[in-house]
């Protein structure tokens, strides 16, 4: 007799099969059998007219931090996440000497947008060396499975002070010290290396992320010491194609270490994206572990009152009230003296308020909260309304955000929306030498809700899309759960066959969507974040055992550090 068995559901296997009626059997947190008369169980779940998926692997957050405080990590485990693999982009919090810990809280503010308030109210500060933070997380339960990566920044603040921190060029001495500390990391169980390369990452007090401008041999001393994982970075995506590929191609071919670069598509180089393509396939030709890892919308700004942006907020009419509580703030902005400021007003600030707000109306859009349309239309932009309506496109903004007690939200996409669709996201997403990835979940807290990127894959890009092809359902899953966990070495999870770890959802699939986006005051010191949580999850198992059942939690922990591939 089995310990679990789900009965009857639609099964999608996270391994391009086609869709099939079948029943799964779970003994031990590990599916036994799949298929029609696998036998009687202690425990059954009806899963008729349900969709049944492998849980989903997500490799792109950013829960460094509030992995040491919260057993739930939402959103992913909002939305049918059981592993997500955190450390990316450079920035994280081991190594970290004890007159560091400061700085590492203002460098993840300022890149990722976590408030630092609650990072410092939140971590304890447990650990020193790499290893000792995996301890530290080792000896906590979860919703689901962690893994981690080795963030260059942090080790490179530990080993060169602040000429690290200065991006200062790197010893010898140094190199070899940061490859040891990476390589001890990697063998206590880290699944990769990361690294920023963006000048769009900066601390909160405005300098590069450590190891933005690293040369070959920085870098190259790192990869050549990892024992295993990935080297993830995100770059200057105009320098992918040129200066970036020429030292990502040699470091994947010596060093057979797979190179995860993300890729969007930035507005003034709207071609970039189709090079780089080109150049994974003659990659991918040479068999050089080499892959773009693309989001499954656009980058962009879900902006709102209480938010980090919005486009009120370099007015001098804003400035005036911005340090007010929320709703003193709403009444302040329903004066009628103070709304047309914000309109005949035109700040002496050498013209940034018009070229960063008023030539940014005709990509902004107002949006419904509960229905949030992430492929909306240049028609139906704040700039194309204000134009047919005849009045000043902050008036719309200014009622929008008014609306709902002043709990309206616009949104503004800055990256891989050029065509004014998803059209990239489209082409990219079937590209085989892309992942799916970029939900940045745990990050960007108060101007983002793309953790719920895989409940936004299903509904989206299967279901609901009107503004162009669709993508297959079998796909999708696939996308998210057996591709993903294989770039990590995670072969133990991923799809829903024999042997593998009863990671596993089970989704009204008719029913799937999101609640209402809101602002919450639920991180450390009740700081603020964004949150949007799933809806349609009927169960969701984390190694058999269920974490989620109708949206929610059961209370059960499964969920473990996971240390190395698998």
């Amino acid at each position: 007799m089995h310990d679990l068995v789900i009965r009857g559901g639609q099964v999608v296997d996270g391994d391009l099969s086609p869709a099939r009626t079948a029943d799964i059997a779970i003994d031990d947190g590990i599916i036994t059998a799949v298929g029609n008369d696998i036998g009687s169980a202690h425990q059954n779940i009806d899963a008729d007219g349900a969709l049944v998926t492998p849980g989903f692997v997500d490799v792109h957050t950013h829960y460094d931090a509030q992995a040491t405080w919260d057993p739930y990590l939402t959103p992913s485990s909002w939305h049918g996440v059981t592993t997500a693999v955190m450390g990316n982009c450079g920035v994280g919090f081991a190594p970290a000497a004890p007159d560091r810990h400061e700085w590492l809280i203002e460098l993840m503010e300022g890149v990722e947008d976590i408030p630092g308030a609650a990072l410092t109210d939140g971590i304890h500060w447990e650990w020193e060396s790499f290893e000792e933070y995996l301890d530290a997380l080792e000896r906590r339960h979860y919703v689901l499975d962690i893994g981690t990566q080795v963030p260059h920044g942090a080790v490179r603040g530990y080993v060169m002070g602040d000429r690290g921190a200065a991006n200062a060029d790197a010893t010898p001495s140094d190199i070899a010290e940061m490859a040891r500390l990476v390589a001890a990391g990697l063998h206590a169980g880290a699944l990769g290396f990361t690294t920023s390369r963006t000048p769009l990452h900066r601390s909160r007090s405005g300098e590069l992320v450590p190891g933005t401008t690293a040369g070959d041999d920085e870098l190259f001393g790192i990869a050549t010491a990892m024992p295993h994982g990935v080297f993830q970075f995100a770059p200057h995506h105009v320098d992918v194609p040129t200066t970036e590929w020429r030292w990502m191609r040699e470091l994947a071919a010596t060093t057979g270490r797979t190179v995860s670069v993300n890729l969007n598509q930035p507005d003034q180089h709207v071609d970039v994206w189709r090079q780089v393509l080109h150049l994974l396939d003659e990659a991918a030709a040479d068999q050089i572990p080499i892959v773009a890892q693309i989001g499954g919308r656009a980058v962009g700004l879900l902006m709102c009152l209480e938010g980090s942006y919005h486009p009120l907020m370099f007015h001098p009419a804003w400035a005036e009230i911005a340090d007010l509580p929320h709703r003193e703030q709403v009444a302040a902005l329903r004066d009628p003296e103070r709304r047309r400021r914000f309109t005949a007003e035109v700040p002496n600030d050498g013209g940034f308020f018009e070229r960063a707000v008023i030539a940014a109306m005709p990509k902004t859009w107002t949006v419904d909260r509960a229905d949030i349309d992430y492929e909306p239309h240049p028609d139906d932009s704040v700039a194309a309304r204000a134009e047919r309506e005849g009045c000043h496109p902050l008036d719309i903004v200014i009622d929008h955000l008014l609306s709902e007690n002043g709990n309206g939200f616009c949104y503004s996409p800055f990256f891989s929306y050029a065509a004014g669709d998803l059209s990239f996201i489209h082409t990219a997403q079937q590209h085989p030498g892309t992942r799916m990835g970029l939900a940045d979940a745990g990050a960007h807290c108060r101007v983002i809700c793309d953790g719920g990127m895989p409940t936004f894959m299903l509904t989206h890009w299967t279901r609901d899309r009107t503004r162009g092809p669709r993508l297959d359902l079998e796909y999708v899953v696939h996308r998210q759960t057996r591709q993903t966990a294989d770039l990590y070495g995670l072969s133990d999870r991923g799809s829903l066959r024999p042997g593998q770890r009863a990671d596993i959802n089970v989704i009204d699939y008719d029913r799937l969507g999101f609640a209402p986006a809101e602002m919450a005051h639920d991180l450390p010191g009740g700081a603020p974040r964004l949150v949007q949580p799933g809806r349609g999850y009927l169960h969701t198992l984390v190694a058999g055992t269920p974490t989620v059942v109708n949206d929610t939690f059961t209370g059960d922990l499964p969920g473990r550090l996971v240390r190395g591939p698998r």
